[in-house]
């Protein structure tokens, strides 16, 4: 699991630390670019999956207006705009709060996180359920186990991570919202996105793709990296995942996946600077914080995270 090194934290210009990882650069045509570590490891995709369960619900019958199937993809920041979202899709299906099985959280919004009492609806994941929720209506599923591995539900969304990646499920658990989490290869999970931003995936894909790229504040919030890169590049979708999972694709083919292994989010940003770069990206318009990783001493900047080896020196990144 370890990997390669790919960032060092420097304090005052001193390592203090460093995080390893796995991370893999697919050209247009979809082979590989660039890579360190192993890009055939097997990982838990964790919150970069929702897409792929999103295409599933859309193949399952689920049709939503773009914005609020855009927030059945987020890990949202749980601002009143998301949860109303997240309402709607459930009112739609004839449904309310109470039949969202997620965990009870407070938003992730950090202002709102300190006074907001812990809901369902709240919660990052409550799109993804509240969609979950409204495909089993469309099809007559069963509402109460909608979480179950072995619900028709979640043997579809299971197909679908097969059919966009090419490979077997290794193994399923359970994903802090409750949801099976599916283990799949980094390099797997890159081909994904790509299947899905490319077309290659089917009209579902395609629809998929334009929600999030069309709508990326109900993706994550107005301050999360995902959504920034997602602004700042058009027709890039991207999606973050929990223990430093990160997705990104573009409609022409291009795609980087990574992983850091001891599941730290501090070095994604720089990181995903620095893979956009070397894949070409013009990055110019996206938001300068979307890529910062500042160490603080006392309140203030004495340190940063910055790439190493070959991905750092690439199109001049530090």
């Amino acid at each position: 699991m370890l990997g390669e090194v790919l960032a060092e934290v420097t304090r005052s210009e001193v390592v203090e630390s460093v995080h390893a990882g796995h991370l893999v650069l697919l050209n247009a045509d979809g082979s590989i670019l660039f890579q360190k570590g192993d890009p055939t490891l097997n990982i838990y995709s964790r919150s970069s999956l929702k897409s792929i369960q999103a295409s599933a619900m859309v193949r399952a019958g689920l049709d939503i207006e773009p914005r609020l199937l855009a927030l059945v993809c987020a890990s949202h920041a749980g601002t009143p705009v998301h949860q109303q979202g997240a309402l709607a899709i459930l009112a739609k299906a004839g449904l309310g709060e109470h039949s969202l099985k997620c965990v009870l959280d407070r938003p992730l919004d950090e202002e709102l996180r300190r006074t907001a009492e812990p809901t369902r609806l709240a919660m990052n994941c409550s799109g993804k359920h509240a969609g979950m929720l409204a495909t089993c209506v469309i099809n007559g599923w069963p509402t109460d186990t909608y979480l179950e591995p072995t619900h028709p539900l979640q043997l579809a969304i299971k197909a679908e991570v097969e059919s966009m990646s090419g490979e077997t499920v290794a193994l399923t658990s359970v994903d802090g919202c409750g949801a099976p989490a599916h283990v799949m290869s980094l390099i797997g999970l890159a081909r994904s996105l790509r299947n899905m931003a490319t077309g290659a995936a089917g009209d579902e894909g395609l629809r998929i793709h334009r929600a999030m790229t069309s709508f990326p504040e109900m993706v994550g919030g107005p301050n999360r990296d995902v959504t920034l890169l997602m602004k700042g590049v058009p027709g890039l979708m991207a999606k973050d995942g929990a223990e430093g999972v990160f997705v990104a694709a573009l409609s022409d083919g291009r795609a980087v996946a990574l992983k850091i292994a001891d599941g730290a989010n501090r070095p994604r940003p720089p990181l995903m600077q620095a893979a956009l770069r070397t894949l070409g990206v013009d990055i110019s318009a996206v938001r300068s914080d979307a890529f910062s990783s500042i160490i603080l001493g006392h309140g203030k900047a004495v340190g940063e995270v910055r790439i190493v080896g070959e991905l750092g020196r690439a199109r001049g990144v530090s």
